[in-house]
């Protein structure tokens, strides 16, 4: 094996990785843009609060129903292969949103761009467990975790600035423009492997020769989908991850907003600005928990038990303390909320990967990726008509009373979060962790 061949692979995954990362961002981008336009939006077409709503869940539902066919992708025809694809599909869509002449072709063509933008990130994991060696996987998905926070934080001000600029129909064509761009470069630059340029597999460095041989068997993906969804412990992660992220999409994602303005009359930029900590706790928590499982724990196990506990503290605080809070606490609180909620992805992707072999990284990750969204799907609309069950103030607001009973069903949430940690193997390597 040749130690420069090596040194050159070694290289080059940092030009696939920041270019991937990049188009990490743009998935951000897409996502946030509907929130930036909406007045736009309603006034262009006539729309109401209800159909704008609809329009952002049509990113949402193609994107989560094809994480699964995602990671199916991923390991059969190939990262690079199936980014390409779809970038262009979400390019054409976005340019289409530009020039929708209707509702229903917008939702069209939003669905268009969920569906594109849908095969960035499970790809990216399957190139990094192909790029990268086993013990580095971990802090390479946390930095694109704070890219995609970088993307949540920095995407709605340029995005508000260029439509303020030339029009929102105009600023979702560049995006378009954008999007394609991305794909060619992905085509250009990315390969699925080390070894489609020759180079030897920089995941065999550490491995003797026998485990070497082994990791170049071929799964086929259905034989894969099976390995996977049989694994008894791939389900404690799933229902930690359907939990974890239903109470981070739920609230983060959508109640907190109306709890600061209905509960301490906060105004929309007050509330936006609390809001931001979302991403500050995703780019801070990322690394945070990576370091945390690889130097100083050594676990993934301890570190995913030591976070959701840290979540049911904070849902248990905003039970035990529903107002009253001084303005500055509430910054820290959303933060807190982000890293035990958001964050802490990281770690259970990896925990994820680790379960299986490398040839079905890509389906592993892509089936847990499910739940995420799906709590999401569930939790949103849930919280909400708990919400719907009392009365509305005088302003047309929530009262303080909804908040309480929805807080108690997040509390609930996060103490199932705590146990199904309790079930998880420790994947770190050298833990040989079972159930307790």
């Amino acid at each position: 094996m040749s130690r420069s061949l090596i040194r050159r692979a070694l290289l080059y995954r940092w030009l696939i990785f920041w270019i991937m990362a990049i188009a990490y961002v743009i998935v951000y981008f897409h996502r946030l843009s509907t929130a930036v336009v909406a007045v736009d939006l309603q006034q262009a077409f006539g729309a109401t609060g209800g159909f704008i709503g609809l329009l952002a869940s049509a990113y949402f539902y193609p994107y989560a129903l094809m994480q699964f066919p995602a990671g199916l992708l991923s390991d059969s025809l190939g990262p690079r292969k199936t980014v390409t694809g779809f970038l262009l599909l979400a390019a054409v869509g976005s340019v289409l949103f530009g020039l929708a002449p209707n509702k229903e072709f917008a939702v069209f063509a939003r669905v268009l761009v969920g569906l594109g933008v849908s095969m960035v990130f499970i790809p990216t994991m399957k190139l990094l467990a192909n790029w990268f060696r086993g013990h580095e996987f971990a802090i390479m998905t946390a930095i694109v975790n704070v890219m995609g926070g970088f993307g949540a934080l920095t995407a709605a001000g340029p995005l508000a600035a260029m439509t303020g600029w030339v029009g929102w129909r105009v600023s979702f064509e560049i995006i378009g423009a954008a999007t394609f761009f991305m794909a060619i470069m992905v085509w250009i630059f990315v390969r699925n492997r080390p070894e489609d340029l020759g180079w030897p597999p920089v995941t065999q460095l550490d491995l003797p020769a026998q485990s070497a041989q082994k990791r170049s068997e071929t799964i086929k993906p259905w034989q894969g989908a099976k390995i996977v969804l049989s694994e008894p412990h791939f389900w404690p992660i799933a229902i930690w991850f359907f939990f974890t992220c239903g109470l981070f999409f739920s609230f983060g994602g959508l109640w907190a907003g109306p709890y600061f303005i209905n509960v301490y009359g906060l105004s929309k930029s007050e509330t936006g600005s609390i809001l931001n900590m979302i991403a500050v706790g995703l780019i801070i928590g990322s690394p945070f928990y990576s370091l945390l499982s690889d130097k100083v724990l050594k676990s993934r196990k301890r570190v995913l038990l030591l976070s959701s506990l840290g979540l049911a503290l904070i849902v248990g605080f905003l039970n035990l303390f529903p107002n009253g809070l001084p303005h500055y606490a509430l910054f820290f609180l959303m933060l807190f909320f982000s890293i035990t909620s958001s964050a802490i992805v990281v770690i259970g992707f990896t925990t994820t990967k680790e379960l299986f072999p490398i040839q079905i990284a890509g389906t592993s990750v892509g089936a847990v990726n499910l739940f995420p969204f799906l709590g999401g799907a569930i939790f949103q609309p849930f919280i909400g008509w708990i919400l719907d069950m009392y009365p509305r103030t005088a302003s047309g607001g929530y009262p303080l009373e909804a908040f309480k009973s929805a807080f108690f069903v997040m509390l609930i949430a996060s103490i199932i979060c705590v146990i199904t940690t309790l079930f998880m193997k420790d994947t770190f390597p050298g833990q040989t962790s079972t159930p307790n």
